[in-house]
């Protein structure tokens, strides 16, 4: 079936979108979704050790949100807001330009009298390619003139900037943040590893890939901005020994699972591997690599949603989108989460290498 881009349409109320995070991370709201026996609980987030198990093993992205937002003004002192969407080398990065009619191939543009930066490309997509000019670290100087880049929805200013990353959060390079992760806390990951569930740290560079709106009718049509991601030998080692013993692999974020299904092959067994990925999951893909999501609630006909659908379906995940806002979850980056589990397969016997 060819879908369009409106089958993933949904209502969502205005008052829905959260616009703070939750206190404790972990009181946030948690739908427990299982797809073999069609069930749906309601629960808070710390009750996600009741279903989680000895043996399961949880891949986080361990991607940090910089302050990738930055205001800089024209040579004729026009206003120009631009937002860091990945690193091409030393000096040079791909940015989000508005107004974009003032990003000229050659125009100058000053942030302060410590960082400046010439327009230098146009992409196929309108994104800049800019050279920046500044002395000492660049990550020194950014994190005194740069800001967190909060999504457009939410129109509260962030307290704790601390609360737009993971607590498990190492590796700079992210323009927004992967999101389901927000809700662990130290505690709750110290007493899901005494329970007995490994984690697994992977790593996706969140860009425009993941919240570009889909512009096309038919989704095919839609081509993902690439995203920088690594997966590490031992995060490869611990998911391909998970996948050969026949235990849950259960990604944390839509990011996760991007990452995984840009490397594992028919039998979900991944590799060590470095690059860029473009990878667009819609229904009927089927997750080779992935047996349970965890993930927060997402905009109406976004390419997140899409991939959700391939766990569930596109009519069922619609039905628990209208659950959850018939029953007042909250949605998007500072929402409520949910966890999808029951993989209908899941007494097939274990993979062999």
């Amino acid at each position: 079936m060819q879908y369009k881009k409106s089958d993933f349409y949904y209502e969502l109320p205005e008052e829905r979108i959260a616009q703070t995070p939750a206190t404790p991370r972990d009181s946030s709201r948690l739908l427990v979704y299982d797809r073999k026996a069609k069930t749906i609980e309601d629960k808070i987030f710390r009750d996600i050790t009741d279903y989680l198990r000895k043996g399961d093993l949880l891949v986080v992205n361990n991607t940090k949100v910089i302050p990738a937002r930055v205001y800089a003004q024209t040579a004729h002192g026009g206003a120009v807001e631009i937002l860091l969407l990945k690193r091409r080398d030393l000096r040079e990065w791909e940015v989000l330009m508005r107004p974009g009619k003032k990003g000229k191939i050659g125009a100058k543009m000053t942030v302060n009298s410590e960082l400046s930066f010439t327009v230098k490309d146009i992409t196929e997509t309108g994104e800049r390619i800019v050279e920046f000019e500044y002395e000492g670290a660049f990550e020194d100087v950014l994190s005194r003139v740069g800001t967190m880049p909060l999504p457009p929805y939410i129109k509260e200013k962030l307290k704790d900037q601390s609360r737009y990353n993971t607590v498990y959060s190492k590796v700079d390079g992210s323009a927004a943040a992967p999101t389901a992760g927000l809700h662990f806390t130290p505690e709750l990951l110290q007493k899901l590893k005494e329970k007995g569930v490994e984690v697994a740290e992977v790593l996706l560079h969140v860009g425009l890939g993941t919240f570009r709106p889909v512009s096309e009718e038919i989704i095919t049509d839609h081509k993902m901005h690439s995203e920088f991601y690594e997966i590490s030998a031992e995060a490869a080692a611990k998911i391909n020994a998970a996948k050969k013993e026949g235990r849950r692999v259960i990604a944390v974020g839509t990011t996760s699972v991007r990452t995984l299904e840009s490397v594992a092959d028919e039998n979900g067994f991944v590799r060590e591997e470095k690059g860029n990925t473009e990878i667009f999951l819609y229904p009927p893909y089927q997750m080779k690599c992935v047996d349970a999501l965890v993930t927060n609630f997402h905009l109406p006909e976004s390419t997140l949603i899409m991939l959700v659908a391939c766990l569930t379906g596109r009519e069922e995940i619609l039905d628990v989108y209208k659950y959850a806002v018939e029953n007042e979850y909250r949605f998007f980056s500072f929402g409520d989460a949910m966890l999808i589990v029951g993989r209908t397969d899941e007494d097939k016997k274990a993979p062999t290498e």
